[in-house]
């Protein structure tokens, strides 16, 4: 059977590919919270260097509740990535219902000093064998 716990995404903007694979953590149902992991691939595909500057998280969570997480970097982090290059952290999120979504965007800077938001594409954050 498969594992209905992981889900995965991937976006490519101006040769940077975003790919993203979640799964599902834990529970404290007492608390009514739902944890989950994802990991996040971002590669350059493209002819120049990039750096990542901002991360905008867009959370979506079962009833339909959105919040917006903005901010530097990726985990203290602001990569730098020449061509050919990628970098992979993992992170997680907690959610008040067993399901949900998350999307986003990572602000990138070439250098030559182009800017533009780096597409996340949006993937499922779901507890297994959750009837949603």
């Amino acid at each position: 059977m498969p594992d209905t716990s992981v889900h995965s995404s991937e976006a490519v903007t101006n040769g940077i590919r975003v790919t993203v694979t979640s799964r599902f953590s834990h529970a404290e149902t007492d608390r009514q919270r739902w944890y989950f992991t994802f990991t996040v691939r971002i590669a350059n595909e493209g002819a120049e260097t990039v750096q990542l500057v901002t991360r905008h998280w867009i959370i979506t969570n079962g009833s339909n509740e959105i919040q917006e997480v903005k901010g530097p970097g990726v985990l203290g982090h602001k990569p730098t990535l020449v061509p050919g290059q990628a970098f992979e952290y993992t992170s997680g999120c907690p959610l008040g219902t067993p399901f949900g979504s998350m999307r986003g965007t990572y602000q990138m800077v070439t250098s030559s000093g182009t800017e533009f938001d780096a597409e996340i594409a949006e993937f499922a954050l779901t507890e297994p064998y959750t009837v949603h």
